[in-house]
């Protein structure tokens, strides 16, 4: 994957970061993402755009029994625009699909994460023109993912990401607690260690098909109880509610 979007920039002089899960030695097939970040000297033009924005198709055409192209996650645009939030012309990858946009925002978490844990695949590091959130917009990213939980899991489906509410959860309290940033798993981990979860067995549950998705991938039960997890999800969604009271 470098070797293509290199070569497609050649002239933009890229630099190309791996960030997340797979930094974070937290990767799990079947469930994470591989998150990267290209960032170049000179914007990205129309031609290149358009071949960036389908190369995970492309690629997993050439190759279809490749299991990672299609995990790819990130966005492509100039150093300068992403130091200073600006418009550009931004290709963007995400779960749902690809797009060529005009903005791309890292949130505090992928910030942090980018600083401290990122691996440089690729070019010049710039790391250290790159600002630490303060805690403010830590606190602000951890309340929009509490408004979207509050919105979007009072019910659950059949699928892994239900578990993974949970474990967001837990990185959420974490990060309020400690001003840092861990893995999904390691979180999980320490929310069960300091008994945070109204529902022991249910969190228990998440981490243990996080760490294992493959072995869960066909099993009728574990997606059985993934569509009932919609209020032992809100229960969690009010012990973080009660963290994010008690720093205002």
């Amino acid at each position: 994957m470098v070797r293509e979007i290199s070569r497609i920039l050649a002239d933009c002089d890229p630099t190309i970061y791996l960030y997340g899960s797979s930094a974070l030695n937290d990767f799990r097939l079947g469930w994470s993402d591989i998150d990267i970040l290209v960032l170049t000297e000179k914007q990205i033009s129309e031609s290149q755009a358009n071949l960036l924005v389908n190369l995970r198709r492309t690629m997993l055409a050439d190759e279809p029994d490749n299991l990672y192209y299609r995990s790819f996650e990130g966005a492509m645009l100039t150093r300068s625009a992403f130091l200073a939030n600006a418009d550009d012309r931004v290709i963007y990858w995400g779960t749902s699909g690809e797009r060529i946009t005009d903005r791309y925002l890292l949130d505090g978490f992928g910030k942090t994460e980018l600083i401290e844990s990122s691996i440089l695949l690729y070019g010049k590091d710039i790391r250290k023109e790159l600002r630490y959130p303060d805690l403010h917009e830590l606190y602000a990213d951890v309340n929009r993912h509490y408004k979207t939980i509050r919105k979007y899991a009072q019910s659950t489906g059949r699928n892994f990401y239900s578990f993974g509410w949970l474990l967001d959860i837990s990185r959420c309290i974490y990060t309020l607690r400690t001003g840092k940033i861990i893995s999904k798993t390691k979180a999980a981990e320490w929310a069960l260690q300091n008994n945070l979860c109204p529902d022991v067995h249910a969190l228990t549950t998440a981490l243990n098909v996080r760490k294992c998705p493959l072995k869960y991938r066909y099993d009728k039960d574990t997606f059985d109880y993934a569509e009932t997890l919609g209020e032992v999800v809100q229960h969690f969604a009010d012990v973080l509610e009660k963290e994010l009271k008690a720093i205002l």
